[in-house]
């Protein structure tokens, strides 16, 4: 459903939400470096650093769990992200001053470069943000706010649709879903 309605919002949104500014700003910055991969590297680092006292004795997966799953979310999501948009082929808003293009498969095949659905950035920040949520859920709306911050960052920067962040989120998030489901995190000692 939230798919359908950012389609129908796409143009309004473009007309509307975008304000390019807001990425040279220092919030704009820290909401896109949501969608950086090696700023999930360091946090994952971090998790593993914090894990290690407590978790020695309980062996070496269990100390890496938790730090796996945020990287491996955010690094799965991202290449989810490249995979769909070679068979998507949806150019970026600008290409066509808001309006839908698509790459044919003659031109570029298998580059990425100028494809905008989904967004990469936000794939990788709602995968990796959705798995923090799991894992600490009493920070869920933190987590989420910092998704959704990264999402408005890629439509204000005018390099994506509301329709390309929205798909992006709803991946994200399923991403995290089954990372979780099959490589559950133990509880804390």
């Amino acid at each position: 459903m939230a798919v359908i309605l950012a389609h129908l919002l796409d143009g309004w949104a473009y007309a509307q939400l975008t304000a390019p500014k807001f990425a040279e700003t220092d919030l704009g910055r820290l909401l896109r470096i949501q969608g950086f991969l090696p700023t999930w590297i360091v946090v994952g680092a971090a998790l593993v650093l914090t894990d290690w006292p407590r978790r020695v004795p309980d062996g070496l997966g269990v100390v890496f769990r938790r730090g796996f799953l945020v990287v491996g979310s955010a690094t799965l999501g991202g290449g989810i992200a490249e995979v769909v948009k070679i068979l998507v082929r949806r150019l970026r808003p600008a290409a066509g001053a808001g309006e839908y293009l698509f790459r044919p498969w003659s031109e570029r095949t298998f580059s990425t470069s100028g494809l905008g659905m989904p967004s990469s950035h936000v794939l990788v920040a709602f995968g990796a943000l959705a798995m923090l949520s799991r894992l600490f859920p009493r920070a869920r709306p933190v987590w989420y706010l910092l998704a959704a911050g990264c999402a408005y960052s890629r439509v204000a920067a005018g390099a994506h649709f509301l329709s390309d962040v929205t798909v992006a989120a709803v991946l994200g998030i399923a991403t995290a879903e089954v990372l979780v489901r099959r490589f559950p995190p133990r509880a804390i000692p």
